[in-house]
């Protein structure tokens, strides 16, 4: 009886319920109504500030770069001649200084004329050409290369030979950022050798310009940092080694002690002078200053003048609004704090 009569009108109860409800949001609207709480929003945009430490700073530039083999060096006449002597066969092992051949030079020389005073009569005597021997040396040690031949006609300045040194050097490309570090470097770096001996020092430090692509299409693609400088040292005759090997080379060149120094997103600059921009007070609008630039490690940079212990400047450089982007391929735009 229940089942059959109560159950069944209960259900129906439900649903008119369920239905009414549903007409009443349909046509009237859902009571979407709050109370005010009095909260109001007071969040605002903070520009970061950071302050000027005193700290530590160690100039340390880590170069990757790969053990090549130098150049051969070429053997140049020094008199302009003829060949008259081989002095050292090629491909013989010659000491830097040693000579490899001679040039003969023969200059004609105008014959000398003397006229009798009492007979009037001209006597010519014909002279000997003046002759100048001169020894062409080689310029380093090594393995001589040497094509020239006996008899061979030469001007000065001609290659008559190479001498291949037998050493290895470490070489590696410099950024702009990296060369800016190194000025005034050592002539000495750490070097460690991709599964090689244990780090060792690496003596005659050489700092260059990098070689300029021969056409537009070598030229460095869109996004990547155009090399600036080589470096490379010569290692140890007692360390074994092989071209193409992976190496690392650490020059450290100046480190300062309780120095004044801010990160380096805060100055807008990379090397003796700088902009930063400090905070006088709470509220306050930013004061740009001209601060000194001493070492940096690549994350805080050292302020020589301008700055004291406690200043408080804004953490990143602003960029005003109607500001392009910096082109990190032009020396005096690279910022290393953007274009790293």
């Amino acid at each position: 009886m229940v089942r059959r009569y109560v159950f069944p009108a209960l259900r129906i109860v439900i649903w008119a319920v369920i239905a009414l409800a549903l007409v009443r949001i349909a046509f009237a609207g859902a009571d979407m109504s709050t109370e005010a709480s009095g909260a109001e929003p007071t969040g605002q945009v903070v520009e970061p500030t950071v302050e000027a430490t005193s700290a530590t700073i160690t100039n340390a530039v880590t170069v990757r770069g790969s053990v090549v083999a130098d150049p051969a060096v070429p053997v140049r006449a020094t008199l302009a001649g003829v060949v008259s002597k081989l002095l050292v066969a090629d491909g013989a092992q010659v000491e830097a200084g040693t000579p490899v051949l001679e040039i003969r030079q023969e200059t004609p020389q105008e014959p000398l004329t003397r006229t009798d005073p009492t007979t009037g009569e001209t006597t010519v005597t014909e002279r000997k050409p003046k002759v100048v021997v001169e020894q062409v040396k080689a310029p380093v040690t090594g393995t001589l290369t040497m094509p020239t031949l006996k008899d061979q006609v030469l001007s000065v300045g001609d290659t008559v030979g190479q001498v291949s040194p037998g050493t290895l050097s470490v070489s590696g490309v410099l950024t702009p950022d990296q060369q800016y570090r190194l000025v005034g470097a050592p002539g000495e770096a750490q070097v460690t050798l991709k599964g090689g001996p244990a780090p060792f020092t690496c003596t005659g430090l050489r700092i260059g310009a990098a070689a300029q692509p021969a056409t537009p299409d070598d030229a460095e693609t869109e996004g990547t940092t155009t090399p600036s400088g080589t470096v490379a040292c010569s290692l140890p005759g007692d360390v074994t080694a092989f071209p193409g090997l992976g190496a690392d080379l650490e020059i450290v060149n100046g480190t300062a002690a309780d120095a004044v120094v801010v990160p380096v997103s805060a100055v807008q600059g990379t090397v003796q002078r700088g902009n930063v921009w400090v905070v006088a007070s709470e509220g306050a609008e930013p004061e740009q200053r001209e601060v000194g630039l001493g070492l940096t490690d690549g994350q805080v940079v050292q302020i020589t003048e301008g700055l004291a212990v406690g200043d408080l400047v804004m953490q990143f450089v602003p960029v005003p609004a109607d500001e392009g982007e910096i082109d990190c391929d032009d020396p005096s735009q690279y910022d290393p704090a953007v274009c790293a």
